[in-house]
């Protein structure tokens, strides 16, 4: 059962206890880190964050360079490059090193901005321009368009408290708050936009598109091309005898895959290096799916949760294999069979030079788009009467991993975090999208509330406070869900047994509960 409260509290494991669990089950892999320098990287980075936000989000350069992406490209960093060099005519940023190397990125269009390898000038893949199919939103009621309902707020809402929490939410100012959207039962019931910033302004998301790559392989679950108990057949893998073929899908969702590689969040990080291969998969300039997938396991899968990019890299790489081998064009996939569907029109995932999507956090959206996605797991995955996932799916991504469970750490499922240590002041059945730089989108089924606060990056630390304040006020604000929980929402916080059979919701509670260490 999930910890509550002050138990979780309590009960959370030392930095010291993390590492020492991690030992005992560590396999003797080789570690090697990522190639090339780390300036040439971080400016890398620089050269992306700069061309979305200039031509994706619509910023000044030099607002930019002071307040967005620090995540690959921080901001101490950026005194030691020159300073970027923005080419309105090509569409595309230039940073250069002080040795002469120059990174760049390029805008291309439906594909956004992506960075060019290393010494090239040129893509190695041919950009597809994405047409989506949904009328003008000024001509569409929402959710499938902007034109929201101009009668009253329901009676049981505090009209008062819902106004305090979006006042809050832009406090203080140095939390550079952007966006902030609420809906209850799907309507749209407040926001609020930085100056400058509209309601479809794409603002950079980071790791939230995590819990979109979620979303688009669960319709490939839906469809049958997968199953989440059954190992990843990632080709890199099948050689006989190799024991990552042992990683099974449901692990790469959960952040348990057992690969050896480094990231930020791992509780033994060295900050002074080697430069991240968790940050590398945005960096590189490389085929990030291959990459990812030739990194050797450090642990059994299913044995330690830990926050590495090399598990959502991966599932993008299932989802182009399985895209790929229907027939189907890879590039517009996600407008075609989720963003048209639920009337999102400015979320783009960007892509490595390789044509493959960075899924795990290179994408930009708009604030009511987020909240679009947030109401697609709200309501269990069926939109305008459409099952979009599969039955039992959203149960499955905001369950507890297994061994993010064996570390005592109730703060994960599958691409989305839960609010199991009580990160927010709301209920602990809420779960939730999370991105560099404060961005959130916060599902709260006990309230039937979506909650997406968007901000750029270098206020994320003053903006904690006045997130919480929001939140708070918004759990008075509206009433408590009046239909019961379903027994699946109350498996949420541990993991159950499942019947085992072979229609797709069995398929889905299969990868709920099995036992940690198998």
């Amino acid at each position: 059962m999930a910890l509550t409260g002050a138990t979780a509290a309590a009960q959370a494991p030392s930095k010291d206890a993390l590492i020492a669990r991690a030992k005992s089950f560590e396999f003797d892999t080789p570690y090697v880190p990522p190639p090339g320098d780390p300036l040439t990287h971080h400016a890398a980075g620089y050269a992306k964050v700069m061309c979305s936000a200039v031509f994706m989000t619509g910023l000044a350069p030099d607002f930019a360079a002071e307040n967005v992406g620090f995540f690959t490209a921080p901001h101490r960093q950026r005194a030691k490059l020159d300073k970027p060099v923005i080419d309105r005519a090509n569409k595309a940023v230039h940073v250069m090193l002080p040795n002469g190397v120059t990174r760049t990125a390029k805008y291309l269009g439906s594909q956004g901005c992506v960075t060019f390898p290393i010494g090239e000038s040129a893509m190695n893949f041919e950009p597809v321009a994405v047409k989506s199919r949904l009328p003008d939103p000024a001509t569409q009621l929402w959710p499938m368009g902007d034109m929201l309902p101009q009668d009253p707020l329901p009676a049981e809402i505090d009209a008062e408290k819902l106004k305090a929490a979006v006042n809050a939410a832009f406090q203080p100012a140095e939390g550079l708050t952007a966006a902030f959207v609420v809906t209850w039962k799907g309507r749209l019931i407040a926001e609020r936009y930085a100056e400058g910033i509209t309601p479809q302004t794409p603002l950079e998301s980071w790791s939230m598109g995590k819990s979109v790559t979620a979303a688009l392989f669960g319709i490939l679950v839906k469809d049958g091309v997968y199953d989440l108990d059954q190992p990843a057949p990632i080709p890199e893998w099948q050689t006989p005898g190799d024991p990552r073929a042992k990683i099974r899908i449901a692990d790469l969702l959960r952040m348990s895959s057992g690969l050896r590689i480094r990231a930020p969040q791992d509780p033994d990080h060295d900050p002074t290096g080697p430069y991240p291969d968790h940050i590398y998969l945005y960096t590189g300039g490389i085929d990030s799916f291959h990459y990812a997938a030739t990194r050797p396991l450090q642990w059994p899968p299913n044995t330690v949760g830990r926050y590495r990019n090399t598990d959502p890299v991966l599932i993008n790489y299932l989802i182009r294999l399985g895209v790929e081998k229907s027939g189907e064009e890879y590039l517009s996939f996600p407008q075609r069979v989720l963003f048209d569907k639920l009337g999102i029109r400015t979320i783009v995932i960007e892509t490595d030079p390789f044509g493959n999507f960075l899924g795990q956090g290179y994408e930009v959206g708009s604030g009511r788009d987020w909240a679009r996605l947030g109401n697609l797991f709200l309501q269990e995955g069926v939109w305008n009467g459409e099952r979009i996932l599969p039955e039992g799916y959203t149960t499955f991504v905001s369950t507890l991993a297994p061994a993010w469970a064996a570390d005592n750490r109730p703060i994960y499922g599958a691409f989305f975090w839960l609010n199991g240590d009580g990160q927010y002041p709301v209920p602990r059945d809420a779960y939730y999208m999370a991105g560099a730089g404060g961005q959130t989108t916060l599902i709260i089924p006990s309230h039937d509330l979506v909650v997406v606060r968007l901000g750029h990056y270098r206020g994320a630390s003053y903006a904690t406070s006045g997130f919480s304040k929001a939140l708070a006020q918004l759990i008075e604000a509206v009433p408590k869900a009046q239909k019961a929980r379903t027994q699946e929402s109350d498996n949420r916080g541990h993991n159950g047994p499942s019947e085992g059979s072979k229609n797709t919701k069995n398929r889905v509670n299969e990868a709920i509960g099995p036992s940690v260490g198998k």
